[in-house]
């Protein structure tokens, strides 16, 4: 049984190596702060889906996405090329990832949902019926 794949080794060095060209090298004043959350490439290594989130706001993600998937695309796949000694690497297909708005949506729900539950409905005892 293998414990990492080979996929996934290659999608974790390219996320390491896209974090760090994104912080350091992208100069556009359009693009903000962008985290990349994970990099998932297949298995003939010809794409890699690289999912990342902005901040403070998420409102400017259309806009970073296809700065991303356009001019930008090309001068990260040559960072990466300097970096990772592939064979061929991978084209870039920049998602803006939305699983972290949802779970921040999901945790003032249950935050709401706790605060206005009374307090007979909270309490958990340990009595059989």
């Amino acid at each position: 049984m293998k414990e990492f794949d080979r996929t996934e080794r290659i999608g974790a060095e390219l996320k390491r190596v896209l974090a760090v060209a994104v912080r350091d090298q992208v100069r556009d004043p359009r693009l903000g702060n962008i985290t990349v959350h994970e990099v998932r490439v297949t298995r003939d290594l010809a794409h890699a889906k690289v999912f990342f989130t902005c901040f403070p706001t998420d409102e400017d993600a259309p806009t970073q996405e296809r700065l991303l998937n356009g001019p930008l695309s090309g001068f990260l796949r040559h960072a990466i090329a300097r970096e990772v000694r592939l064979r061929t690497i991978p084209q870039l297909h920049f998602v803006f990832d939305t699983s972290i708005g949802y779970g921040e949506r999901l945790s003032s729900l249950i935050d709401n949902a706790v605060a206005t539950a009374s307090p007979d409905a909270c309490q958990v005892t340990d009595q059989e019926p």
